[in-house]
Protein backbone atom coordinates (compact mmCIF):
# COMPACT_ATOMS: atom_id res chain seq x y z
CA UNK A 1 0.00 0.00 0.00
CA UNK A 2 1.08 3.33 -0.81
CA UNK A 3 2.40 5.21 2.28
CA UNK A 4 0.77 8.38 1.00
CA UNK A 5 -2.87 6.74 0.83
CA UNK A 6 -5.27 7.02 3.33
CA UNK A 7 -7.40 4.42 4.16
CA UNK A 8 -11.05 4.66 3.96
CA UNK A 9 -13.08 5.43 6.87
CA UNK A 10 -14.34 2.24 8.71
CA UNK A 11 -18.30 3.10 8.94
CA UNK A 12 -19.23 0.66 11.31
CA UNK A 13 -16.63 1.67 13.67
CA UNK A 14 -17.54 5.01 13.80
CA UNK A 15 -21.42 4.21 14.05
CA UNK A 16 -20.75 2.22 17.06
CA UNK A 17 -18.09 5.07 18.58
CA UNK A 18 -20.38 8.06 17.41
CA UNK A 19 -23.80 7.14 16.48
CA UNK A 20 -25.16 8.07 20.01
CA UNK A 21 -23.63 11.59 19.63
CA UNK A 22 -25.24 12.11 16.25
CA UNK A 23 -28.22 10.86 17.41
CA UNK A 24 -28.63 13.28 20.45
CA UNK A 25 -27.68 16.20 18.23
CA UNK A 26 -30.38 15.13 15.50
CA UNK A 27 -32.63 14.76 18.73
CA UNK A 28 -31.94 18.02 19.99
CA UNK A 29 -32.59 19.56 16.66
CA UNK A 30 -35.22 18.09 15.12
CA UNK A 31 -37.07 17.64 18.70
CA UNK A 32 -38.62 14.08 17.55
CA UNK A 33 -36.85 10.20 18.35
CA UNK A 34 -38.22 9.00 15.29
CA UNK A 35 -37.10 11.79 12.82
CA UNK A 36 -33.67 11.54 15.24
CA UNK A 37 -33.61 7.90 14.08
CA UNK A 38 -34.07 8.30 10.46
CA UNK A 39 -31.24 11.50 10.83
CA UNK A 40 -29.18 9.67 12.33
CA UNK A 41 -29.23 6.89 9.54
CA UNK A 42 -29.24 9.33 6.92
CA UNK A 43 -26.08 10.91 8.05
CA UNK A 44 -24.42 7.66 8.15
CA UNK A 45 -25.90 6.66 4.48
CA UNK A 46 -24.25 9.43 3.43
CA UNK A 47 -21.09 9.18 5.06
CA UNK A 48 -20.63 5.67 3.68
CA UNK A 49 -21.62 7.47 0.15
CA UNK A 50 -18.43 9.63 0.70
CA UNK A 51 -16.27 7.53 2.72
CA UNK A 52 -13.51 7.24 -0.16
CA UNK A 53 -13.22 10.99 -0.69
CA UNK A 54 -13.12 11.52 3.59
CA UNK A 55 -10.15 11.82 5.78
CA UNK A 56 -10.67 10.53 9.28
CA UNK A 57 -8.75 13.27 10.97
CA UNK A 58 -11.56 14.50 13.35
CA UNK A 59 -14.71 12.29 12.84
CA UNK A 60 -16.78 13.50 16.04
CA UNK A 61 -16.28 16.97 14.47
CA UNK A 62 -17.43 15.73 10.96
CA UNK A 63 -20.29 13.73 11.76
CA UNK A 64 -21.41 16.41 13.96
CA UNK A 65 -21.54 18.87 11.16
CA UNK A 66 -23.28 16.83 9.24
CA UNK A 67 -26.04 15.87 11.72
CA UNK A 68 -26.26 19.12 12.13
CA UNK A 69 -26.56 20.39 8.75
CA UNK A 70 -28.60 17.48 7.65
CA UNK A 71 -31.52 17.97 10.28
CA UNK A 72 -31.47 21.74 9.61
CA UNK A 73 -31.76 21.37 5.97
CA UNK A 74 -34.43 18.91 6.90
CA UNK A 75 -36.48 21.46 9.06
CA UNK A 76 -36.05 24.17 6.88
CA UNK A 77 -37.49 22.08 3.38
CA UNK A 78 -40.85 20.77 6.25
CA UNK A 79 -41.03 24.48 6.88
CA UNK A 80 -41.28 24.99 3.16
CA UNK A 81 -43.98 22.53 3.04
CA UNK A 82 -46.23 23.71 5.29
CA UNK A 83 -45.11 20.56 7.98
CA UNK A 84 -46.73 21.28 11.43
CA UNK A 85 -44.67 21.01 14.31
CA UNK A 86 -44.44 17.39 15.45
CA UNK A 87 -47.10 16.32 18.50
CA UNK A 88 -43.76 16.79 21.14
CA UNK A 89 -43.47 20.01 20.56
CA UNK A 90 -46.83 20.95 20.43
CA UNK A 91 -46.64 18.98 24.30
CA UNK A 92 -43.86 20.84 25.17
CA UNK A 93 -45.43 24.55 23.90
CA UNK A 94 -48.53 23.52 26.33
CA UNK A 95 -46.51 22.55 29.19
CA UNK A 96 -44.34 25.83 30.02
CA UNK A 97 -41.75 24.37 30.91
CA UNK A 98 -37.36 24.21 29.45
CA UNK A 99 -38.50 22.00 27.09
CA UNK A 100 -41.00 24.86 25.45
CA UNK A 101 -37.91 27.70 25.76
CA UNK A 102 -36.16 25.28 23.82
CA UNK A 103 -38.66 24.53 21.26
CA UNK A 104 -39.24 28.12 20.85
CA UNK A 105 -35.63 29.00 19.99
CA UNK A 106 -35.07 26.12 17.63
CA UNK A 107 -38.16 27.48 15.72
CA UNK A 108 -37.15 31.21 16.01
CA UNK A 109 -34.05 30.64 14.99
CA UNK A 110 -34.88 28.35 12.03
CA UNK A 111 -37.02 31.02 10.99
CA UNK A 112 -34.39 33.30 11.04
CA UNK A 113 -31.39 31.36 9.72
CA UNK A 114 -33.79 29.83 7.07
CA UNK A 115 -31.94 32.95 3.94
CA UNK A 116 -28.59 32.71 5.81
CA UNK A 117 -25.22 30.94 4.69
CA UNK A 118 -24.81 27.46 5.93
CA UNK A 119 -21.55 28.27 8.02
CA UNK A 120 -23.26 31.37 9.67
CA UNK A 121 -26.22 28.54 10.54
CA UNK A 122 -24.00 26.25 11.47
CA UNK A 123 -22.65 28.89 14.14
CA UNK A 124 -25.90 30.47 15.29
CA UNK A 125 -27.16 26.63 15.90
CA UNK A 126 -23.79 25.89 18.07
CA UNK A 127 -24.21 29.18 19.66
CA UNK A 128 -27.57 29.98 20.26
CA UNK A 129 -28.88 26.67 20.94
CA UNK A 130 -26.49 24.43 22.13
CA UNK A 131 -24.94 27.21 24.67
CA UNK A 132 -21.14 26.75 22.91
CA UNK A 133 -18.90 29.57 23.76
CA UNK A 134 -17.24 31.51 20.61
CA UNK A 135 -13.80 29.39 21.41
CA UNK A 136 -16.07 25.90 21.21
CA UNK A 137 -17.83 26.97 18.16
CA UNK A 138 -14.81 28.21 16.25
CA UNK A 139 -13.06 25.12 17.03
CA UNK A 140 -16.18 23.13 15.78
CA UNK A 141 -16.87 24.89 12.81
CA UNK A 142 -12.77 25.00 12.15
CA UNK A 143 -12.84 28.82 12.08
CA UNK A 144 -11.46 31.70 13.47
CA UNK A 145 -12.95 33.25 16.87
CA UNK A 146 -13.07 36.39 15.13
CA UNK A 147 -14.78 34.83 12.37
CA UNK A 148 -17.67 33.38 14.23
CA UNK A 149 -17.94 36.85 16.32
CA UNK A 150 -18.32 38.39 12.93
CA UNK A 151 -20.71 36.02 11.75
CA UNK A 152 -22.52 36.01 15.24
CA UNK A 153 -22.69 40.11 15.04
CA UNK A 154 -23.89 40.39 11.33
CA UNK A 155 -26.75 37.82 11.99
CA UNK A 156 -27.86 40.47 15.15
CA UNK A 157 -28.06 43.24 13.34
CA UNK A 158 -30.00 41.62 10.41
CA UNK A 159 -32.16 40.36 13.45
CA UNK A 160 -32.46 43.88 15.09
CA UNK A 161 -33.48 45.44 11.70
Amino acid sequence: MDSDVIPGIDVEDYYRRFGPMVWRRCRQLLGNEEAALDALQEVFVRLMMFKDRLKGTSPSSLLFRMATNHCLNKLRDQRRQGVRQPLEQAEARAGGSEAERDVDRRRALEAILESEEERTRQAAVLYYIDGLNLKEVSAELEMSVAGVHRRLQRLRKRIKR
